[in-house]
């Protein structure tokens, strides 16, 4: 078994792997100024961006939920990998050759379980592409091409077709290493009536369904005979490890540039339809795979999107004009109500899919029926009214009763009067009334966040004025030890009053001092080992990507201003306690004493006086 890897080459990957390219696989993220950058949280629901990227630090903080680190600690949490398992994936993306302690350059060692699942899928997507050629395929390419797809487009999407033979692509995999029960938990083969694995997909044309950082997590395969003992249409990958469904969108890998570009996200329902959607010209399509539109995958999209109150993105549903799209369009419009970005319906009142629509009308054709989107609020109204009489009085009562709620839910209070307006004008109904109900119903909209994750109740708030001098002094230790550390090193932990900076200076002293620290991630991470507790390693990545208190980067006289004043408070501390002691020595019982306290005390003042001068004359 080989051993650790080498810590040249960690720091390698490290260097190799940008910070703003690895978490911008996963969030939109735009600048915060001063060189940083911020986005959604992918760890917790937020409104507002709290998350921010350090390139020049290479490390990443999230400000809401504490969370941090560098790009190996990303990938990590993201993936749910170890953390050798996340060099590893990063040494691949980097093209990095990693070498372990032990010798050699290949990992003998067992790899995690989730690198092996991604890789058993990996390679049944290729052998799946293969098959899509052989002579039995011939259904699913008729299939391909009936929709309007050549080869090309295939072949870009990495169809494939899995054979009528039980057990192609489970005696493939084990040939290649993989065990029975590694191909069983990935959802690629399953224990026949018989005792006996076969593959889970037979006779089927097939689609590779990618996370958003493009591994191959399952599939999607769609029914091409009556013969088929399995009646559904279409069937996906069970859940696994790598495949949670209401997390994962088709082509999300595709299009999350152009979302995030953009600002527009088109949710449609099939993997055809999104085929369809970005060879028309419509690049930021996505679709759900075998489930319902749901709140994880907005979650995924408006990180994407970078949706908060700062920026508000767009999200386009494509439903078809039957019951059943507008079922979906109403319950799309629910959800989005419990975020900030602008909901749209586009339907064909055909009923034609994008897919059907591209091959009847052609590629500009799709391209429109998204640009005639409506907002999803005048959708769902129209929707609900469409099933009542409004011709009595009746009819019109009932429909106010359904119809209310719904625009009292509007996020947008500014909009609230208008759509009460709107729907009085529909009811035939004064307006007074209606707007009074929309208004009763919406309340003060108080307490409709959802999912925000407080921050620890005991870390420091970073803008605290009676902690900003020791604050900034742990910054400048950890982002620049090569100018603070001489005298940082020489500060006591009685300076800092805080318990979890105090726990920090300690952890600094630990790891070898900020004279001997390197600034971004290898520095951090050399200093965590010695931090106590989770709350105070959440403090420290904070204090690594949050900017000092300077414009510019902070130089030899903002340091040495920074390190004086807080040496002065301590002081000035010891000389109030000093004082008090001394009020209470009466120097006719104790003349030694209080003499030898008075003492203490003028030294420390003239002390005091010259650290005061420092930090004004650095400044």
């Amino acid at each position: 078994m080989a051993g650790r890897i080498r810590d040249e080459d960690i720091a390698l990957v490290r260097e190799r792997s940008p910070i703003e390219d690895v978490v911008g696989e996963r969030v939109a993220l735009r600048s915060a100024g001063g060189g940083n950058l911020k986005g959604l949280c992918p760890f917790h629901d937020e409104k507002s961006p709290s998350f921010n990227v350090t390139p020049a630090r290479r490390l990443w903080h999230c400000f809401g939920c504490g969370l941090g680190g560098d790009a190996i600690a990303f990938v990590q949490r993201t993936d749910g990998l170890s953390f050798a398992e996340a060099v590893e994936r990063l040494a691949d993306r980097a093209g990095v050759q990693l070498r372990y302690e032990q010798g050699g350059s290949a990992p003998a060692r067992p790899q995690g379980q989730r690198t092996r699942l991604a890789e058993a899928n990996r390679l049944a997507a290729g052998f799946y592409a293969a098959q899509l050629d052989a002579p039995e395929a011939g259904p699913a390419r008729d299939f391909l091409t009936s929709r309007g797809f050549d080869s090309a487009a295939a072949t870009a999407y990495g169809c494939g077709y899995a054979p009528s033979t039980w057990d192609a692509l489970t005696a493939h995999l084990l040939d290649r290493g993989f065990t029975q029960a590694e191909l069983v938990t990935a959802g690629l083969a399953r224990q026949s009536s018989r005792g006996s694995l076969i593959d889970r997909f037979h006779r089927r044309l097939l689609w590779p369904i990618r996370d958003i950082s493009a591994d191959v997590v399952g599939f999607g395969a769609r029914r091409l005979y009556d013969d088929d003992p399995i009646e559904a249409k279409y069937l996906n990958t069970p859940e696994t490890p790598l495949y949670h469904k209401g997390q994962v969108l088709y082509g999300a890998d595709l299009a999350k540039k152009e979302i995030a570009r953009r600002r527009q996200a088109v949710v449609v329902e099939g993997y055809t339809d999104v085929m369809a959607c970005h060879l028309a010209g419509v690049p930021t399509a996505v679709a759900t795979c075998g489930t319902a539109f749901g709140a994880e995958h907005i979650g995924v999209l408006r990180r994407l999107l970078l949706d908060s109150d700062e920026f508000a993105g767009e999200m386009v549903f494509v439903f078809d004009g039957d019951e059943a799209g507008q079922r979906a369009a109403l319950r799309a419009f629910t959800e989005d109500q419990r975020f900030v970005m602008q909901t749209f319906v586009a339907v064909e009142e055909s009923g034609m899919d994008p897919c059907e629509l591209r091959q009847s009308k052609g590629d500009t054709a799709v391209r429109d029926l998204v640009a005639r989107r409506q907002p999803a609020v005048a959708f769902a109204l129209r929707a609900l009214l469409a099933g009542y009489d409004l011709d009595t009085a009746e009819g019109r009562v009932r429909a106010l009763d359904r119809a209310a709620p719904l625009v009292a839910r509007i996020k947008d209070r500014a909009l609230r009067p208008e759509y009460a307006r709107r729907l009085a004008g529909e009811l035939g109904m004064e307006v007074e009334p209606v707007l009074a109900r929309v208004v009763e119903l919406s309340g003060d909209g108080g307490g409709r966040e959802r999912g925000r994750v407080n921050r620890a109740a005991a870390r420091p708030r970073p803008d605290d004025p009676a902690l900003a001098v020791e604050r900034e002094a742990l910054k400048l230790a950890v982002q620049v030890p090569q100018l603070a550390g001489p005298v940082f090193d020489v500060i006591e932990d009685s300076a800092f009053t805080e318990p979890s900076y105090a726990a920090i200076r300690r952890a600094v002293a630990g790891a070898g001092g900020a004279s001997a620290a390197r600034s971004g991630p290898e520095g951090v991470e050399r200093i965590s080992e010695y931090c106590p507790d989770l709350l105070t390693r959440s403090t420290l990545t904070e204090l690594a990507v949050e900017r000092p208190r300077t414009s510019g980067q902070p130089d030899e006289r903002y340091v040495a201003a920074q390190l004086a004043r807080l040496r002065e408070l301590a002081v000035a501390r010891r000389i109030k306690a000093l004082r008090s002691k001394l009020q209470r020595v009466n120097p006719l019982e104790q003349p030694d004493e209080h003499t030898r306290l008075f003492g203490e005390l003028v030294a420390l003042e003239q002390y005091g006086r010259g650290l005061r001068e420092q930090a004004m004359g650095s400044q």
